[in-house]
């Protein structure tokens, strides 16, 4: 490939995404470049450059930015984290909060944000306590997947049976292995696009509980930094912070109690 052309892609990925693309992670850039030249019947990648920053859409970009996004998940990933996260729960109703409020805010095909609801279902008394799960990622394609709510039997192996039996449904159909998530789980949650690079984030309202997993490993310190800073100030006081345990916050500074391995709270007397 054309060494500048590869560049100013690579810029103008990350200026609109925050996904940066160091030099070891080129032949995976330029494979999936591929697919996006192949469906728009260009030759090469300076052509494909010109269709991107001519259309006025964005719609093009939108694609590009699809291919380019890594969507790894499961359900219960890092499944120490809903463990925490039950307790959590269930200490909010106990002190009498009535609505709680969670952001998956790298929700991929929609493990992580389902397997969310299903802890909030098991842990609160869903007559007295309302939830509310916003669910996001910057990848079109990977949210059509979560809103479908499919996985076959093997994508369910990290949850415990239970779980299984009662919030997924077997499709029918001859010949269907699929598992559908219920519509009592699925109501619990909303998708919506959003750009983690894009500031001041456009959310209403205090939050209880981020949960941002193996995604900003993708990010600059730079753009780590300001996505920290805009989740402590949606957090309400007290508001917890989940992230992977392949991330932390060296380089960042931040006023977040450390709870457990990648898990965090926003201090009582802290606002903004």
């Amino acid at each position: 490939m054309d060494r500048d052309v590869l560049d100013q892609l690579r810029s103008l990925i990350n200026r609109e995404s925050g996904i940066y693309l160091p030099a070891d992670k080129e032949q995976l850039l330029v494979n999936r470049l591929q697919k996006r030249l192949r469906a728009c019947g260009v030759k090469d990648e300076r052509e494909y450059l010109k269709i991107v920053e001519l259309d006025a859409s964005g719609e093009e970009l939108t694609r590009l930015l699809d291919v380019v996004s890594t969507n790894v998940t499961h359900f219960y990933r890092e499944e120490r984290h809903f463990s925490i996260l039950t307790d959590i729960l269930k200490d909010l109703e106990k002190k009498g909060q009535r609505e709680i409020k969670m952001w998956s805010a790298a929700c991929s095909s929609g493990e992580e944000p389902y397997s969310m609801a299903m802890v909030a279902r098991e842990s609160l008394d869903s007559r007295r306590t309302a939830v509310r799960i916003l669910a996001t990622d910057i990848s079109e394609r990977i949210l059509q997947r979560a809103l479908q709510r499919h996985y076959v039997p093997a994508q369910l192996t990290k949850l415990p049976p239970g779980l299984v039996k009662r919030y997924f449904n077997a499709e029918s159909g001859a010949g269907s292995d699929l598992r559908s998530v219920t519509d009592d789980i699925a109501s619990l949650v909303t998708f919506k696009r959003f750009n983690l690079s894009k500031f001041p984030y456009s959310l209403k309202g205090q939050l209880d509980i981020i949960f941002c997993r193996n995604v900003m490993i993708y990010f600059t310190l730079e753009l780590r930094r300001l996505i920290i800073a805009e989740f402590q100030r949606l957090l309400r006081p007290g508001g917890y912070m989940f992230l992977s345990h392949s991330e932390n916050l060296l380089g960042i500074s931040h006023g977040f109690k450390a709870l457990s391995t990648a898990v965090y709270q926003k201090p009582e007397g802290v606002r903004g």
